[in-house]
C-alpha cells in the first residue's frame, strides 16, 4: 500500500536499487568465493589476480560504453541487461573443476565485471532524476545511502560467500546466487517500464568523453583513491590473513564481511558526520584525502618492525575504512552533483570508468606486489597513490556544485 502512494518515477527508482542490492549481494559473494576457491587450490597471488583481469578491463570499458547506451535507450534497459550477464557468468561457473581452467574463469570474470557496471551507472545515474538541482543536501543525503547501503549488501556478499563456500562448496554455492538473481530478473523485467534517465536527443557515440574540468578531476582523483585502496585490499590482504596470520575460509570471509558493512555504513551517515547543510565542495575532498595518506605507512611501519601485527592490520583497516568511506560518499555526491540532467549517464559512467581503472590498476598491483614484496610493499605503494590523490584533489573548484557557474 505505501508503494501506491509513491510517485511513479520514485516506485522505479526503488526497484532499480532493488536490483542494485540483490546484484551487489551476488558480486560480493562470487568475488568472496573465486579468491578463496582458487587460493585453496594452490594458485598464487598474481594468478588470483589475473582472474580478475577482465572483470577489471570491460568494467573501464563498460562504464565508458554503458553511460552511452543508457542515455539512448534508457536506465532501466541497461539495469536489466546487466542482471542477465551476471546471471550468465554465474553459470559459466558451475562447470567440473577440472575445465575451470584461467582462461575460461577471466571470461566468466569479465563478463560479471560488464554486469557490474551497467548495474552501478543504472543506479546512481537514476538518483539525479528524481532530486532538484537545489536540493543540494538532500542529493548528498540520498547518495550516500544508496552508496553505503551497497558496500554493506557487498560485504554482506563477503560474508555469504565465505559461509557458501564452507558449507556447500565451489559449485552449489554458485548455484545458489545463480537462481537467487534469476528470480530477480524476471521481477524486473516485469515491474521496469519507464525509459528512467533516457536522454531527450540521442548522443552520438564521440560525445562519451567528458568535457567538464571539474568531471575530468574528479575521475583522476577517483582513478588514484580507488586504486590506492585496491592495492593492498582486494587480493593482498585476504591471502595475508590466510597464509601469514593462519585465518581459515569463514573467519576471512566474516571479517571482510564486516570490514565492508562498516565501511558501507559510515558512508551512508556521511553527511551528518560532515555536519548538517554542510555541502561538500573540492575542499572536502582534498581534506579527507589527506588525512587518509598517513594510514597505509603507519601500517607498514608496524609490520616492518614487527609491532602487534595483528593489532596494526586489522586496527588500521579499520581506520583506513572510515576515513575511505567518506572520501568515497563525498565523491559520489559530487559525480552526481557535477553531472547534467539530460543524459547524466554519459557523465557518471566516464567517471565510473575511472573508478574502474583505478580498480585495474590497484587488483594488478596488489597480486604482483604480494606475490613479489609481500604486504608491506604494497601499503607504500597506496600511501604514495593517496599522496596523488591528494594533489589532483586540490585542483577541484573550492565551491559546493551548485555555485558553479557551469551547473546543471
Amino acid at each position: 500500500m505505501m508503494l501506491a502512494t509513491l510517485s511513479p518515477a520514485v516506485r522505479q527508482y526503488l526497484l532499480v536499487t532493488g536490483n542494485y542490492w540483490a546484484f551487489t549481494l551476488t558480486d560480493g559473494a562470487l568475488r568472496m568465493l573465486v579468491v578463496l576457491h582458487f587460493y585453496s587450490l594452490g594458485y598464487s597471488g598474481l594468478s588470483i589476480a589475473m582472474l580478475f583481469l577482465f572483470y577489471e578491463i570491460f568494467g573501464v570499458i563498460t562504464n565508458l560504453v554503458g553511460g552511452w547506451l543508457g542515455a539512448r535507450i534508457g536506465l532501466n534497459k541497461t539495469m536489466n541487461i546487466g542482471l542477465f550477464l551476471q546471471i550468465i557468468a554465474l553459470t559459466m561457473l558451475l562447470l567440473p573443476a577440472e575445465y575451470l581452467i584461467v582462461p575460461w574463469v577471466m571470461a566468466a570474470q569479465a563478463m560479471s565485471g560488464i554486469a557490474k557496471d551497467l548495474n552501478k551507472m543504472s543506479a546512481k545515474s537514476s538518483i539525479k532524476m528524481l532530486v532538484s538541482s537545489e536540493a543540494q543536501g538532500t542529493l548528498f543525503k540520498w547518495v550516500a545511502l544508496l552508496t553505503g547501503s551497497k558496500n554493506a549488501l557487498k560485504g554482506l556478499g563477503f560474508f555469504i560467500g565465505g559461509l557458501l563456500l564452507t558449507l556447500l562448496g565451489f559449485q552449489l554455492a554458485i548455484l545458489c546466487l545463480a537462481v537467487m538473481l534469476l528470480l530477480v530478473w524476471i521481477v524486473s523485467l516485469v515491474k521496469l517500464k519507464q525509459d528512467l534517465g533516457k536522454s531527450s536527443a540521442k548522443p552520438k557515440f564521440r560525445e562519451m568523453l567528458s568535457k567538464s574540468r571539474a568531471i575530468n578531476i574528479l575521475s583522476a582523483a577517483r582513478m588514484l583513491l580507488f586504486g590506492a585502496r585496491d592495492v593492498w585490499f582486494v587480493i593482498a590482504l585476504p591471502l595475508f590473513l590466510a597464509s601469514q596470520l593462519g585465518w581459515d575460509h569463514w573467519t576471512v570471509g566474516g571479517f571482510l564481511a564486516l570490514w565492508v558493512i562498516g565501511y558501507g555504513a559510515v558512508q551512508s551517515i556521511a553527511p551528518m558526520l560532515l555536519g548538517s547543510g554542510n555541502i561538500p565542495d573540492g575542499k572536502t575532498v582534498a581534506f579527507w584525502a589527506l588525512l587518509l595518506c598517513a594510514i597505509p605507512g603507519l601500517i607498514a611501519v608496524a609490520l616492518m618492525v614487527n609491532w602487534q601485527i595483528e593489532l596494526a592490520v586489522l586496527g588500521g583497516l579499520l581506520l583506513f575504512g572510515s576515513v575511505f568511506a567518506i572520501n568515497s560518499s563525498v565523491h559520489s555526491y559530487l559525480i552526481v552533483s557535477y553531472a547534467k540532467n539530460d543524459g547524466v549517464s554519459m557523465d557518471v559512467g566516464f567517471y565510473y570508468m575511472a573508478n574502474a581503472m583505478g580498480r585495474l590498476l590497484g587488483t594488478v598491483l596488489s597480486g604482483w606486489l604480494y606475490q613479489t614484496s609481500g604486504l608491506v610493499a604494497c601499503l607504500w605503494v597506496s600511501s604514495a597513490l593517496l599522496v596523488l590523490t591528494v594533489f589532483v584533489s586540490s585542483l577541484l573548484p573550492a565551491v559546493p556544485p551548485a555555485a558553479m557557474p557551469d551547473s546543471d
